[in-house]
């Protein structure tokens, strides 16, 4: 049966050239305006989460804050400040928390390297600030460790762009940088990284030296936030909420009150960035989709012209003994042929057109979200899909029609 529904679809493909080359060019158009929407929405939400974890990695970043609430006898409107001693607190009180490190930060900091001198933002962090914030040392440097700490070092870790501001090409590593007129050395910095959000400028742009060597230099009692990172996704939200309760008890303000203990949520930003990334991917497919449809379309008039033109060929195989489902089986099989030989065609020039638009670089952080198009395999299984319920929709409808014709009638049809 199979090899008579492939020696009819031939020769029907051989008297109706014009008409099915037309057919397979909107199924082709269709299916590549649909694989490229879906590809380019796909590597925008990438872009979208890979832009949120460039600032960093499912942590909480807590700030001081001013109660909204009264609570014990106490009146709302009193300032919070956290010391690195909450961080402690926090430790020691919750088991669910795996990676911490306080901020002190300093705008305005001055950063002189011979005839070079710049003002950048400038925190004093501990070691794990690197794996919370996502600032992985290039080849051939380092970040700060707990030696650095202990011994109140004069060690510089720099983002990348600072460090060409100040050393053009040159190595860093192992240099003198004067810090606000203070000699440190330079033991690393960032490795090139994409950073969408960000607080108190990028990350590229940032000084970084230990804590305590912060501590002794400015005499800063007070942090200007804590990082946190729970040990699961999934127990975030607890986590938060433990996190109120226990800096609550310690600082007398209600569990309940936001206002007490600002946090920035990654977690939670991450989602969020993600669903919209998704919507806009979704929008798009759509959009794909609906283009895609109006292939359908024609591939459906194309089967009708077949189905009236063949009246007599119909009619002779019904009076022969062939059987209604014998005629839909062909008409079905040739609307499927010709949409997956289109679609095949639309997708190879789609994936073309993908990796090659992905090997250009981008010339900056805008261009990122246009340049980054990503084709997966949902993707291609999503487009093969619609291919499929397209083409049965726009074969089994003339298919039908054709199934009923009386073959009687079918025989006179002029």
């Amino acid at each position: 049966m199979w090899r008579i529904l492939v020696s009819e679809f031939l020769s029907d493909l051989k008297s109706q050239r014009k008409r099915a080359l037309l057919t397979t060019f909107a199924v082709t158009w269709g299916t590549l305006s649909v694989v490229l929407l879906l590809s380019f929405g796909e590597g925008l939400r990438r872009t979208f989460v890979d832009g949120q974890l460039g600032a960093g990695d499912r942590i909480f970043k807590i700030y001081s804050g001013t109660t909204s609430q009264t609570h014990e006898g106490l009146p709302k409107g009193r300032r919070i400040r956290l010391r690195e001693a909450d961080l402690e607190l926090l430790e020691r009180s919750i088991p669910e928390i795996d990676l911490t490190s306080p901020s002190y930060g300093r705008g305005s900091t001055t950063l002189e390297h011979g005839d070079v001198r710049t003002t950048t933002y400038m925190e004093g962090v501990e070691p794990a600030f690197s794996e919370l914030r996502s600032m992985d040392p290039a080849p051939g440097g380092r970040f700060l460790n707990a030696r650095d700490l202990e011994e109140r070092r004069r060690v510089l870790f720099l983002g990348d762009e600072i460090a060409v501001d100040l050393f053009g090409n040159s190595d860093p590593v192992g240099e003198t940088v004067r810090l606000d007129g203070l000699p440190f050395t330079v033991v690393g910095t960032m490795r090139e990284k994409f950073q969408s959000s960000m607080s108190n400028g990028p990350d590229a742009e940032r000084a970084i030296i230990p804590a305590t060597t912060f501590r002794a230099i400015y005499g800063r009692e007070y942090v200007s936030h804590l990082l946190v990172r729970p040990r699961s996704v999934e127990r975030a939200p607890a986590t938060k909420r433990e996190i109120r309760r226990v800096l609550g008890s310690r600082h007398a303000f209600a569990a309940d009150d936001e206002r007490a203990l600002p946090m920035w949520d990654f977690i939670e930003s991450e989602e969020q960035i993600s669903k919209i990334g998704l919507g806009i991917q979704i929008f798009l497919g759509l959009v794909g989709a609906f283009t895609l449809l109006v292939a359908g379309v024609g591939v459906a008039n194309i089967m009708y012209v077949v189905v009236r033109e063949r009246t007599r060929e119909i009619g002779i195989k019904r009076a022969v003994g062939a059987r209604r489902r014998h005629v839909v089986a062909q008409f079905v099989f040739e609307a499927m042929m010709l949409t997956l030989i289109g679609g095949a065609i639309g997708m190879a020039l789609a994936s073309a057109i993908v990796v090659g638009v992905d090997s250009i670089p981008a010339g900056n952080q805008a261009m990122q979200y246009l340049m980054n198009p990503k084709l997966s395999w949902p993707i291609a299984l999503s487009a093969l899909a619609i291919l499929t319920g397209i083409g049965l929709a726009a074969g089994v409808l003339p298919a039908r029609r054709a199934a009923r014709l009386d073959p009687v009638e079918s025989l006179r049809y002029e």
